[in-house]
C-alpha cells in the first residue's frame, strides 16, 4: 500500500526539489527515496524508475517555465517583452539548476505526452514574443532557436559558475538582451 501523502506528483515534486539541490545528475531512487521516507522499491508504485522521473521532473520544470515566461511578458511587447522572457527565463534556470537540466535533449514519445505539452507551452510564450517584431513566419523557428540558445547559454553558464570575470553579471545579462532585441530588428 502506497504511504499516506505519497503519491506521483509528490514524488516528482520532491526528485525535482532533490535535483535542484544536488543536481540532476547526482538524483537517484535511492536518494529520493530517502528524502521523502520511504525504501526505494516503495517509489516504483509512483514512477517507473529513473527515466521515467526525469522525464516527469522535465515535464514539470518545462510546464513551470513556461508559466514563468507567459506570465511575464504578458502585457509587453517588442523590447519589454523580449527582456521580461529573458529574465523570467534565466531566473527560471538559477532558482532550479536541477530540474532545467531534465529538461535538456529529451524526445517527447507524442503529442500528448506532457513533455511535448509543456515543451509548447514554453515555445508558445516566446513565439508571443516573437510577435513584436517583423519576422517572417519562414524564419520563425529559427529565431526561437536563437533565442533559445541565448537565454539556455547565459543562464546554465551562470548556473554553473561559469563567469568568473568581477564585470557585473546582471549588465552583461542585459548587454545580451539589448543584442538580441538589435538583432531580431535587422532581420
Amino acid at each position: 500500500m502506497p504511504r499516506a501523502g505519497l503519491d506521483p506528483t509528490a514524488v516528482v515534486a520532491a526528485g525535482a526539489a532533490l535535483a535542484d539541490e544536488v543536481g540532476l545528475a547526482q538524483l537517484t531512487m535511492g536518494l529520493l527515496a530517502e528524502r521523502v521516507g520511504v525504501r526505494t522499491p516503495s517509489l516504483y508504485k509512483h514512477v517507473a524508475g529513473q527515466e521515467d522521473l526525469n522525464r516527469r521532473i522535465a515535464a514539470l520544470a518545462l510546464s513551470e517555465a513556461a508559466d514563468a515566461v507567459g506570465g511575464a511578458v504578458q502585457g509587453y511587447a517588442g523590447r519589454d517583452a523580449l527582456a521580461a522572457a529573458a529574465r523570467a527565463f534565466r531566473a527560471f534556470v538559477l532558482e532550479h539548476p536541477g530540474r532545467y537540466a531534465a529538461t535538456v535533449g529529451l524526445e517527447p514519445s507524442g503529442p500528448d505526452d506532457p513533455l511535448a505539452i509543456a515543451s509548447q507551452r514554453l515555445l508558445d510564450a516566446f513565439t508571443a514574443v516573437l510577435r513584436g517584431y517583423d519576422i517572417a513566419e519562414s524564419d520563425v523557428h529559427h529565431a526561437l532557436r536563437t533565442l533559445r540558445s541565448f537565454c539556455h547559454g547565459f543562464a546554465t553558464l551562470q548556473a554553473a559558475g561559469g563567469f568568473q570575470w568581477s564585470t557585473d553579471i546582471d549588465e552583461s545579462f542585459e548587454w545580451l538582451i539589448a543584442f538580441a532585441d538589435r538583432g531580431l530588428r535587422a532581420r
